[in-house]
């Protein structure tokens, strides 16, 4: 069986959830089949890469993405399956099924109807990648959900779609990678305190992650409580405005020394050290599939407060290895009041969120091993072929 994983995200340009699965799926996918890696961008010594062709340079980006897919499907004549990630290789996986006469599996890491604020960013790119996204889930051989409550969002926003086609593998995480880490060094080369408690964010600035909630919510934090934001990569440059407009109302309201921003991509040693001696991490998001970022903060032992949206609390066991906080869309500030006085109660008790910890990363090395989930997913790939 030979596999061609098509993905936008592939290192060194990884920078969301969907590119470190893809990452550590195919590094135990390739212990099992032949799987041929095709990408976006520039060229990799591990994978076939694709840039844009020189004729869309300038195009709206979702039209420079349908030009990298085509590009994917002359290049994959020779394979027995394709597996696409995310919209930005739908098309490919779609295309190539049609055009090779072979099964396209499709692994569901967001959805573009859950995603309205992408228009801001896309304009009418984002009714190309929602047409994109609809066409290819509504006739792949299999759809992968990342959690049971992304299962229920394919379903309910793509009806037409088989449920039986639906198969639900979890994210993973690499617990060999992600474990606590005493040093401090990068606490200090990234201007945190390691003698002052804090909470970590680490995310994209989309509406998505829900950051200004927590900007908000972080004014009611306790006195010496620090929040560190490793948040970059903003949507748009409206939303990034918009964040550092609640930046500067949170340091009006607490000090400026209340919140440090670092605000370029963390290397992964030095973030596995500011998740373990994170008195929390924090996740506000308003939408999630399923939050790998929640799995590398427990498998570096940190406690968890989070929103209870999506596959987030198949993750995060409530009152066990963290705390989840309901989010309603029809009242947001109830939601950031809740948040703080969560926050606040895992940071007054030490104990507990140590306790927390330990919980999480066995929960961590347990229930999300990268090696099962290859199983599952070769699994989903023999169902597609037998179609």
């Amino acid at each position: 069986m030979r596999i061609g994983l098509l993905t936008r995200e592939w290192p060194p340009d990884v920078y969301g959830g969907a590119g470190v699965h893809v990452e550590q799926l195919v590094i135990e996918l390739r212990r099992l089949t032949p799987v041929y890696v095709h990408c976006f961008g520039a060229p990799r010594s591990d994978a076939t890469a694709h840039p844009v062709p020189v004729e869309l340079h300038g195009a709206n980006s979702a039209i420079q993405t349908l030009g990298v897919d085509l590009e994917m499907v002359m290049a994959t004549a020779d394979l027995d399956l394709l597996h696409s990630h995310t919209w930005y290789t739908n098309f490919a996986g779609h295309v190539g099924s049609l055009f090779h006469g072979v099964p396209h599996v499709i692994t569901a890491h967001s959805l573009e109807p859950m995603r309205p604020w992408k228009e801001e960013q896309l304009g009418g790119g984002y009714r190309v990648s929602s047409w994109v996204e609809r066409t290819a889930y509504n006739d792949a051989s299999a759809v992968i959900a990342v959690s049971h409550g992304m299962r229920d969002d394919v379903l309910r926003s793509y009806p037409t779609v088989d449920p039986s086609r639906v198969h639900v593998v979890h994210n993973g995480i690499d617990t060999s990678i992600y474990r606590n880490d005493p040093d401090t060094t990068a606490l200090i080369e990234h201007g945190v305190d390691p003698d002052r408690p804090y909470v970590l964010f680490v995310g994209r600035i989309t509406r998505q992650k829900g950051l200004v909630h927590l900007l908000r919510a972080a004014q009611q934090f306790d006195n010496d409580l620090v929040l560190v934001m490793c948040a970059s990569a903003a949507d748009t440059p409206e939303i990034e405005v918009e964040t550092a407009s609640a930046v500067r109302a949170l340091r009006a309201v607490r000090g400026h020394d209340s919140v440090v921003w670092i605000e370029q991509q963390v290397p992964r040693p030095a973030l596995i050290q500011l998740f373990s001696h994170a008195i929390a991490f924090v996740c506000p998001s308003v939408y999630e599939p399923l939050g790998i970022v929640n799995l590398e903060a427990m498998a570096c032992e940190t406690a968890v407060v989070a929103s209870d949206v999506g596959g987030i609390p198949e993750v995060v066991a409530d009152g066990v290895t963290g705390v989840l906080v309901h989010y309603d869309t029809s009242d947001p500030s109830s939601f950031e009041n809740d948040f703080a006085a969560a926050v606040n109660s895992i940071a007054g008790d030490p104990a507990r969120a140590a306790q927390m910890g330990r919980t999480g990363r066995e929960r961590a090395v347990a229930h999300f091993g990268w090696d099962a989930i290859a199983e599952q997913t070769i699994d989903v790939y023999r169902a597609a072929l037998d179609q």
